[in-house]
């Protein structure tokens, strides 16, 4: 299982990096499988370098924050414009997300809907499909499992498993009982690190590097940890040594473009 940084910038886009995006990528059946786990702003060019966008087998969105998903809205007018899509069988790409996913990201594409309506306006480019917590889900080599964490909106952790390697990404979250499931065991855990100690004082947000360290300890069985989703208002080293401070190894931080075997 590979691991593509498309993205990591914490709540906007920032110079050197787009917003969330993550490319999770392994073999299987003679081809390679591609999810998607959320498409921030600022992610859809970039994702360009690493895979074609008419590959993509499936998208998972972690919550409904423009940092995680409004990239999307670019992605239906490929799937529905693009000649090099639209002239093939044109399947619909699967968008796991939270609840009314779909009618949200019509909206933000200018599509208004009633809000009785089940229908969304962005079919059949998108098959959207609704996140349960703990409820997995396969996607070629790929089983997923959604853990709903601790955030403003409804927000899922996702853990992903294939080949007997487990990725664990929180998205945003503070610290909360669910961490335990998402991360133990987990070969490399994708922790948001976006607050600071001492600094950022709000509860039920995101997590400190201190804070990611200590629920990755907590979990058990850890093998990498990897602070993510540090806004461009911080400096990524603080964050670092805050974890390093009780991680008993590397502490690792993401890095746009990056790639890393699982």
């Amino acid at each position: 299982m590979k691991l593509t940084v498309v993205g990591c910038s914490g709540s906007f886009p920032g110079p050197d990096s787009p917003a969330s995006c993550y490319l999770v990528q392994a073999e299987h059946e003679g081809r390679l499988w591609s999810v998607v786990l959320d498409l921030g702003n600022g992610a859809l060019g970039p994702l360009q370098r690493h895979v074609r966008l008419d590959e993509i087998d499936a998208i998972v969105l972690s919550h409904l924050h423009p940092d995680h998903c409004l990239d999307l809205c670019g992605l239906f007018v490929v799937q529905k414009y693009d000649p090099m899509v639209t002239a093939g069988s044109h399947p619909p790409i699967p968008v796991y997300g939270p609840q009314d996913t779909g009618a949200r990201i019509s909206r933000a594409n200018g599509v208004t809907l009633e809000e009785t309506q089940d229908v969304h306006g962005l079919d059949p480019e998108f098959d959207f499909r609704t996140l349960t917590s703990g409820r997995s889900f396969t996607v070629g080599p790929f089983t997923l499992t959604p853990r709903l964490v601790n955030h403003p909106v409804e927000a899922y952790g996702v853990r992903i498993e294939a080949d007997g390697r487990t990725l664990a990404y929180t998205g945003d979250t503070d610290v909360c009982g669910a961490l335990t499931d998402l991360l133990g065991g987990a070969h490399l855990a994708l922790t948001d690190s976006a607050f600071v100690e001492g600094r950022d004082t709000v509860e039920g947000i995101h997590l400190t590097g201190a804070r990611a360290a200590q629920a990755a300890l907590d979990a058990g069985g850890v093998g990498r940890l990897m602070l993510t989703h540090i806004p461009p208002w911080n400096d990524p080293e603080t964050c670092r040594k805050e974890a390093a401070g009780i991680w008993p190894g590397d502490v690792e931080l993401a890095r746009p473009g990056a790639a890393y075997d699982i």
